[in-house]
């Protein structure tokens, strides 16, 4: 005869909640570390801080590096959200400066004023390529980023990554979009520099329909360590897309092994710049 299992009630509340925990734990989205974004002038004009600040929160950041044209935007949002924003100083006081600053030397007094005034995480965006990066103010802004413990965020060829690592082989830099490069480049420079990082700001042919490209997952299973993702607003428009990222992220990066994923969705950000948090406010 067929004995017929009976339980409990409070074994049926233990099953069912054993049940529920892992149901519970796969409804929280990624955490997302954004490596790319920026307030500038224009932005904050029809983004208040306030508003501006939810849609990151909104999106499920874990934290935002954030740089702006001019600073001012930065510190606004930091003002806005300590806990969330990780201000980076760029050296663009306006927009038009962008194919310039390399070349204007009242652009090191600027930088060197506001590290005085104010406490950030790297020093950049900034654009510079091939030989521009020897030039003296580009120079100077290594240097800056050196004497302050900085990182560098640097818009920039594989040439100009190779010039600013000449000049200081210690140099943290995180290489913004990957370079627009290949992935199989990509790969050539970080084995060749152990302190160079990616952000993946405004590219997306590493991935399609929630599946990683080949190519690029090569890469991020060679270098799980080495990724950051980033929306990249350099438009106020672009403002309206980061939730929308945030979530196109979570697709793809659950096309790789979990770890790997979690990495660089906000595990690498946190590492890198997370303990750089009690020096923004005021800490040694």
């Amino acid at each position: 005869m067929q004995r017929v299992a009976t339980w409990s009630p409070v074994g049926v509340l233990v099953l069912l909640a054993g049940l529920s925990l892992p149901a519970a734990h796969a409804a929280e989205p990624l955490p997302i570390f954004d490596a790319h974004l920026h307030y500038s002038h224009d932005a904050w004009e029809r983004l208040p801080p306030a508003r501006a600040v939810a849609i990151l929160r909104q999106a499920g950041l874990r934290a935002a590096m954030v740089s702006s044209s001019s600073d001012d935007g930065t510190q606004k949002l930091y003002a806005e959200a300590p806990d969330l924003v990780l201000p980076v100083l760029r050296p663009y006081r306006t927009r038009g400066e962008l194919g310039s600053w390399m070349h204007d030397a009242s652009v090191v007094p600027h930088l060197q004023a506001r590290l005085q005034k104010y406490r950030y995480v790297a020093i950049g965006e900034y654009h510079v390529y091939g030989a521009d990066a020897d030039l003296p103010v580009v120079r100077r802004v290594v240097e800056l980023a050196r004497e302050h413990g900085l990182y560098l965020h640097s818009h920039s060829d594989a040439d100009a990554i190779e010039r600013q690592f000449q000049q200081d082989p210690n140099a943290r830099i995180l290489w913004a979009h990957a370079g627009f490069d290949s992935p199989e480049r990509v790969r050539e420079m970080l084995r060749k520099h152990k302190n160079l990082w990616c952000d993946l700001a405004f590219r997306s042919e590493h991935a399609s329909g929630g599946q990683v490209d080949p190519a690029w997952r090569a890469a991020f299973l060679e270098f799980p360590d080495r990724f950051l993702v980033g929306t990249d607003t350099f438009t106020p428009e672009r403002w309206y897309y980061v939730v929308e990222h945030a979530n196109w992220s979570r697709q793809w990066l659950a096309d790789l092994p979990r770890e790997v994923g979690e990495r660089i969705a906000w595990k690498n950000g946190e590492q890198l710049f997370g303990s750089m948090r009690a020096r923004l406010k005021g800490g040694p």
